[in-house]
């Protein structure tokens, strides 16, 4: 693939192929990772992983992927670098028909079977909206924190995803997450060489479909992009922001954010933001000392205590070990600036932990560099008390903070879209009732 005079490299290839989707992208991935097509084409490569054709293999949540994925040299799981969100409504009216749910079943069965359950596979959730449940006669049972989504600062005016639900794909493999896509609306004969029988195609409309990535060198590949500082993002960045995110001491864990009681008992819910990001702000007005302190505290970067993205910083942002959690109040008085992560820890729960599970990864979607900011909770209350903490409004027109102003990263992002899932345990995934 080319773009102009400039022949785009295979992670660059790799990925506007997945934004592109369809036919065309799937036939780019596939002949850049030497798999075949349905028209023909390479050999099989021999280490794309076969499916996953016992049931008792796969775990009974749905969000269990930890352990199925990468981990880096402390131990940080490392996320699969390709993704693709798929949005959709229910074609009927009223509650679900039961042979609707299990030919729904029947096609999220099949891709396990036909991709291996871990990140150089494929890993996926399937998610319900409040309107999903709204077709119900009655109430979604009180054990599921599920809330409309709603904005949450006077300077948030996000549009609202409403559909019935979210499909997540997830594989380091960015053929894996378009042919899964194509074999879930029956679009293909055959995926991973297997037949493709099962579908949900007649049960649902497609209503948005998404994309994005994460891993180092993949946001620098995309610095042509309208709003990216030329060669600014970092060659080993993760992220556009230029840090690494996502250590293991600052996530909570699977456990943690799993619903313990109830007819979703072993699920989870989930909060999906699109957040766009100013760079030529970030790199072009702040020093580098300034994006330190304004992504982590002023602590960080007076005792430069970040190198690079962050990789020295282990499994660790280091908000906790420093303190300065404690010091928001203080270091918006007396250095003009508070961190980001600095004020998320005190979002903290009762016992010291992090109450989200962060799933989140950059985006070109039209063009525009973002965020797809995923998250997992065991209720949408922690993620909106962890938002809340980012806010500041307690530090908003203290010494040098204001409202977004050297208020961590407010300044950088704006949301443009927000919603809230459930995703129930696997053994319900399929059009659940609501309890």
């Amino acid at each position: 693939m080319t773009d102009g005079d400039r022949t785009l490299t295979r992670r660059e290839t790799l990925r506007a192929a997945v934004a592109l989707g369809g036919s065309t992208g799937l036939a780019a991935c596939l002949d850049l990772e030497g798999q075949p097509t349905e028209a023909g084409g390479t050999d099989r490569g021999t280490d794309r992983p076969a499916g996953t054709e016992s049931e008792a293999e796969l775990p009974s949540r749905q969000h269990a992927w930890n352990e199925f994925s990468r981990t880096d040299e402390h131990g940080n799981p490392v996320p699969a670098r390709h993704h693709v969100l798929l949005l959709a409504d229910y074609v009927g009216d009223g509650p679900v028909d039961d042979g609707d749910r299990t030919q729904a079943e029947n096609a999220f069965r099949e891709l396990e079977e036909t991709y291996r359950w871990e990140s150089d596979g494929l890993l996926f959730t399937v998610g319900y909206s409040p309107a999903y449940f709204d077709r119900y006669d009655e109430p979604l049972s009180e054990s599921v924190d599920l809330p409309q989504p709603a904005a949450l600062a006077p300077f948030e005016d996000p549009s609202f995803d409403t559909p019935d639900l979210l499909v997540h794909l997830a594989s380091d493999r960015a053929s894996a997450v378009l042919e899964a896509k194509q074999a879930l609306f029956g679009e293909l004969e055959t995926a991973n060489g297997s037949e493709v029988t099962e579908t949900i195609d007649g049960t649902v409309e497609l209503v948005d479909r998404r994309t994005g990535f994460i891993g180092a060198g993949l946001p620098a590949e995309h610095d042509d992009v309208d709003g990216v500082p030329d060669g600014a993002v970092p060659e080993d960045a993760p992220l556009f922001m230029g840090f690494k995110s996502g250590f293991r001491q600052n996530q909570a864990t699977e456990d943690s954010v799993t619903i313990a009681e109830g007819p979703f008992a072993g699920g989870t819910t989930q909060h999906l933001s699109l957040l766009r990001t100013e760079l030529d702000q970030w790199y072009n007005q702040d020093s580098r000392e300034q994006r330190v302190a304004k992504m982590f505290s002023a602590t960080h970067a007076a005792e430069t205590l970040v190198e690079g993205v962050g990789d020295n910083l282990g499994d660790s942002s280091l908000v906790a070990e420093t303190g300065v959690a404690d010091r928001v109040e203080d270091d918006a008085f007396e250095k003009g600036v508070v961190g980001h992560a600095q004020k998320l820890a005190r979002a903290r729960d009762e016992g010291g932990d992090p109450r989200l599970l962060r799933r989140d990864f950059a985006t070109v979607d039209d063009g525009q560099t973002g965020v797809h900011f995923l998250s997992l909770q065991e209720g949408i209350m922690d993620f909106i008390r962890t938002r809340n903490a980012m806010n500041g409004d307690d530090v908003a027109n203290v010494g040098g903070v204001g409202t977004k102003n050297n208020n961590g990263i407010l300044q950088y992002v704006t949301t443009v879209r927000r919603g809230n899932y459930l995703l129930p345990p696997r053994s319900k995934r399929s059009f659940p009732r609501p309890s």
